[in-house]
């Protein structure tokens, strides 16, 4: 082989070498510079310091870290200091990654109390409840990762049902596949479905102190009724300026000009 282009592979590899630890020290800071402000953040919110907390947890938000835990405390912060839309927008954010913890349910609920509007969501039927509970009993990335684990037993398990000689080991072994195959097939159909739903659901926080809702995308209709800072709407349409929304109880409206942040 040339020599030139021996010396230009080690130095490729000295290169890709030095990017790797580099990219991985970089990486191991960011989770320090993290945890510090973590810290530091929970520091000031025990210290009742709630804006300046607040200051803190939003820095790990634009380092691109997520989790129920920050999105939680934020929270919090935001509570005691009584912006209401924004502690329930956090609220909501935290359920979306651990959706059965019962301290965010129960602090997102003390928000809700605190809006103006108090709506009563329309009664499920019992199919639609089953289908929330199952869809709600673990978030998004949970059931994708248990997806991925289910097929990978699948394939070791066929895998030694196509290698072993013994018969009563291939039964045993192909009904166990079959099994876990099937699981595998209810786990991905959850997954696929929940972020389908997840995709056509666009949710949204209102943040508009109060605004009106039209029955038409003009205000030459009625207004139907008034919204609130902090109420959770489903979004539904737009038209120029104009957003279609529907609240819990299933009424829709068109609001011109509302202050919305997004969910999804």
């Amino acid at each position: 082989m040339n020599k030139n282009l021996i010396s230009y592979c080690f130095k490729m590899k000295l290169l890709l070498y030095g990017l790797g630890i580099f990219l991985n020290l970089s990486y191991l800071h960011g989770q320090e510079s993290a945890a510090s402000l973590f810290s530091s953040a929970n520091n000031a919110y025990n210290e009742a310091n709630y804006s300046v907390a607040i200051e803190y947890y939003q820095k790990i938000l634009a380092e691109g870290q997520h989790s129920a835990e920050l999105y939680y405390n934020l929270g919090n912060a935001y509570y005691r200091i009584n912006q209401v839309a924004e502690s329930i927008y956090y609220f909501e954010k935290a359920k979306q990654l651990d959706p059965k913890n019962q301290d965010i349910q129960m602090n997102s609920s003390f928000a809700k109390n605190m809006t103006i509007d108090a709506i009563e969501p329309l009664p499920r039927s019992q199919f639609a409840e089953l289908q929330f509970k199952l869809f709600d009993l673990f978030g998004l990335k949970l059931w994708a990762q248990l997806s991925l684990i289910l097929v990978w037993i699948f394939a070791l398990l066929f895998l030694g049902y196509l290698i072993t000689q013994n018969s009563n080991l291939k039964r045993k072994l192909f009904f166990l596949s079959l099994t876990v195959f099937f699981l595998f097939i209810g786990t991905f159909s959850i997954t696929y479905f929940k972020d389908l739903t997840a995709k056509e659901n666009k949710f949204a926080i209102l943040f508009s102190k109060q605004i009106d809702t039209w029955s038409e995308p003009n205000q030459q209709g009625d207004v139907l009724f008034i919204l609130h800072e902090g109420t959770k709407v489903q979004l539904l349409d737009s038209l120029s300026e104009w957003q279609k929304i529907r609240i819990a109880n299933g009424s829709e409206g068109w609001l011109k000009n509302a202050d919305f942040r997004s969910l999804n």
